[in-house]
Parts: structure tokens; sequence; C-alpha cells
């Protein structure tokens, strides 16, 4: 489900800037939530109180104020590449799925979007299994010192492999995250009982955060056994803090039930729910303001900030047409290319 409507006046390099800006200040400002959503997880959070602020607190006792944010520097870098990968992925898929006349259904533009998250996600694994290292080990007694170190430390102790452990649960994770995507979407106009083209930006928002509801919550077994896989490790202290012991993801599965019951893959659910609302509201809010400025810069507004068009533009023309009329306006010559036989 998309976040925003695609803005034919911005470049692509615009758009990736805002969407990578947006991202980054989001994550940094629920990264908290984060560090105690993956510490749950591994099982690290359990010597350290229940729910979320406790185990923001156990962590700024232990460790100071700055362990807060473990993981988010890496978290941040990541961003930029994933989304120029996914934003490859999902426009070859849609030309894929593509019928003879040029359209695809809804369920075909989901399925694509799930896949190119999946393609995005394998090509930047490493990144994410670094986060996880960083954030379960103590900042006072660190074993990897920075994310270039974590990652040559890994390879040579653990192996090429090891930065891609526990990749398999993210591809099935995709099939209930795809599913639950398909069930919000299906009835989003029974919920607000009118036509989906007709929503406003607050209702979009709120489609949004109720599918990422969803999706997490169906999905969050599979990513809870990953965090797990991600953490392990027998070069780090207390093997990496995890709570139990296995041998792999089907083990991994099996032990967490026998020793914590089935709500057990669903440890770290609650600080993970509670930063949805603040993501895409930071993420939503940056987003529109790092747009106004880029429509701005291109000459669409007259102001960054408000939406004001600008008197006499065509806002139908894109940027690198734009430039070329406001250049003929200017010096009396377009740059066009001659008609050859």
């Amino acid at each position: 489900m998309a976040t925003w409507r695609r803005d034919s006046r911005l470049t692509g390099s615009q758009r990736l800037l805002c969407a990578g800006l947006a991202g980054a200040l989001s994550l940094s400002l629920t990264a908290p939530l984060e560090l105690a959503t993956v510490l749950a997880q591994v099982g690290v959070a359990r010597g350290r109180g229940r729910g979320p602020w406790a185990v923001g607190r156990g962590v700024w006792r232990a460790e100071g104020p700055r362990a807060l944010w473990k993981g988010n520097t890496v978290a941040c870098l990541r961003l930029f590449p994933y989304s120029a990968v996914q934003l490859s992925a999902y426009r070859k898929f849609v030309i894929l799925f593509m019928d003879d006349l040029g359209h695809i259904s809804q369920w075909s533009a989901i399925m694509a979007g799930s896949l190119a998250g999946m393609v995005s996600t394998i090509v930047t694994y490493p990144t994410d299994l670094i986060k996880t290292r960083l954030i379960v080990q103590n900042m006072l007694e660190p074993s990897y010192r920075g994310i270039l170190h974590a990652f040559s430390t890994i390879y040579q102790q653990e192996g090429f492999l090891a930065l891609y452990r526990g990749i398999s649960l993210t591809v099935l994770g995709a099939l209930p995250f795809s599913a639950g995507s398909l069930l919000v979407y299906m009835n989003l106009e029974k919920i607000w009982n009118g036509p989906r083209d007709r929503f406003s930006l607050l209702q979009n928002f709120a489609n949004v955060c109720l599918a990422a509801t969803v999706t997490q919550t169906l999905s969050f077994p599979f990513d809870t056994v990953k965090r797990k896989m991600q953490a392990q490790s027998p070069f780090l202290p207390h093997c990496g803090g995890v709570d139990v012991h296995f041998s792999g993801a089907m083990d991994c599965f099996r032990q967490i039930v026998k020793s914590q019951g089935v709500l057990g893959l669903w440890n770290g659910l609650a600080a993970n729910l509670l930063k949805i609302v603040p993501y895409f509201g930071v993420m939503f809010g940056t987003f529109e303001f790092c747009k106004r400025i880029c429509l701005y810069q291109n000459g669409y507004i007259v102001s960054p900030l408000s939406y004001k068009l600008t008197p006499g533009v065509d806002q139908s023309l894109k940027p690198q047409e734009l430039r070329e009329l406001n250049k003929f306006f200017k010096t009396g010559k377009l740059n066009s290319r001659k008609p050859t036989l």
C-alpha cells in the first residue's frame, strides 16, 4: 500500500532524498522503541523489567542515555540503498504484472510492493544484522566498535554467510505481510463508507497505520525468530544474550513455544506497535515539508511554507520540461532535438 502518491513534479533523486530524510528522522525519533522491541525479541530485556518503558529505563541506567540509540546510525544509512533498490524493483515487478493494456490489479500491486520490499531487504540484509548486533551489545564493554568493525569482525570470525543468518525468515514473513495488506485494503471502503479515491490525507494516514499494525502483528513471530538468529553468536558474551538455544529456524520456533509458550513469539510487540503512529506521523510530516522545498526549488509553488501554486505555471509539466520552458522565455531558445528522417 503506497504511503504517498507519486508526484511527477519531483525528480527521481528528489523523491529518494525526501523519502530518505523522512525515514531517517522518523527512525531516529522512535529509536528507543525499536531498541526495546529488539531486546525483547532477542531475550536480553528479560532482566531489565517488563514493558518498553522498563526496558528503556534499564538501558539508560546501565549504559547511559546514548545507548537508547544503539544501532540507529546503521539503520539510517541503510535507508538510502534500501529505498533505491525497492523503487527499482517495484517498477520491474509492476511491469511484470501488467496486462496487455498496461493495467495492474490491486492484488498484483500489493504483491509487487511486497516482492520489492523482500528484494531490498535481502540486498541490504547484512546492515540489518549488524544493527541487531550493535543493539544487543553492552556499550560499556562493546564487542564491536562501529559499523565497519562489526562487518569485518563478523566476516572474519563467522564467515560471509553469517551476515545473512535468518534471511529465510524474511521470505517467510512476506507471506502474512502481503495477506495482511490485502485484508486491510479490501475493507477500506467498508471502514470509511466511501470510495478510496476520495480519502482525505488524515484517512490515508490512518490507513497506513492500520495496515502497519495488522501486517506487523501477523509477521511478528517470523521477525522474532529472525532477531534471535541474527543475535546468536558463539563469539559474543552469553551467545549474544539470546534466551533460548537452537540449531536453526524451525528449532528456534519450537524452543520459544516450549519455554515461553506461543505468546513468546510476540515478545516486544507492544513497543513495536507504540512506535507506528509517531513513526508514520513524523515520516508524513517530514516528507511533505521536504517535498514543498523541492517544489519551490523547481518553481511550482511560491513558498516552501505553503502549497500556493506559482501563477502561470503548468503543474502538469515535469521539472525538466519546466526548466526548458523557463529557459526559452529568458533566452528565446528551446533545447530540443531536431527531427530526423
